[in-house]
């Protein structure tokens, strides 16, 4: 990933307060982070050695519960 360029907000005191990306930086990191949290789901469900649950009737309880 090429390093976002980065604008800072400060206070009165010159300390950085914030920071301001360019939109399509911020997109691409949240992209990434959700796919660093897929894989670090993924580990923690392989890390507990729990009998696997297939997909579908997973998918079918929650569509009944957001019914």
């Amino acid at each position: 990933m090429d390093r976002p360029k980065e604008r800072y907000l400060t206070d009165a005191a010159g300390k950085r307060t914030a920071v301001v990306l360019d939109i399509a930086d911020y997109e691409r990191l949240l992209e990434e982070l959700e796919e660093l949290d897929d894989v670090r789901a993924y580990d923690e469900a392989k890390a507990t050695h729990e009998e696997p649950v297939p997909l579908e009737p997973v998918v079918e309880r929650i569509r009944r519960r957001h019914k």
